[in-house]
């Protein structure tokens, strides 16, 4: 009889390992999540730039995620994906903008689409009127400086 009990124990143990072997191996599959809104590519076809408004464009691919910050001369439409590993902290693994500027009349001037590749800022495509290109400098400073900080740069005192 005690014999019989020491191989029930064993397999009950046997059994609790490999349960919590299961679950550990469970808990480091990664998790991704998608945030924010991109209009694709097909979307932003339908906008011309010079014709087309911000009401047009309202109406075509949606609201902005983000509006001019100073100024309402451009939308600004981001989305990213986040992985997340067992206990790690959250990485980004990509970052996409899109960003139409508009003129003083509030027609499109341009229609841009930045991408993060290594940490640096990247035009993945670009639809631009006559004039000079508006609003770089934002979106350079809006993709480089995320991710750029720790916890610990907000807890001191």
């Amino acid at each position: 009889m005690t014999r019989g009990r020491t191989d029930l124990n064993r397999g009950i143990a046997t059994l609790a390992l490999a349960g919590i072997i299961a679950l550990a191996l469970a808990a480091c599959s990664p998790i991704y999540r998608d945030h924010g809104y991109v209009p694709s590519d097909a979307d932003l076809a339908a906008l011309v730039v010079g014709v087309d408004s911000r009401d047009s464009v309202a109406e075509t691919v949606g609201s902005p995620t983000v509006a001019g910050v100073m100024r309402d001369d451009a939308w600004y439409y981001v989305a990213s994906e986040w992985k997340t590993v067992g206990p790690f902290a959250p990485e980004e693994t990509s970052r996409e903008v899109v960003a139409i500027s508009f003129d003083a009349d509030g027609v499109i001037s341009n229609i841009e689409r930045f991408g993060l590749k290594d940490g640096r800022v990247i035009a993945l495509n670009r639809r631009v009127s006559d004039s000079n290109i508006k609003g770089v400098s934002f979106i350079r400073q809006l993709l480089g400086g995320l991710g750029n900080f720790t916890a610990e740069q907000f807890t001191r005192n």
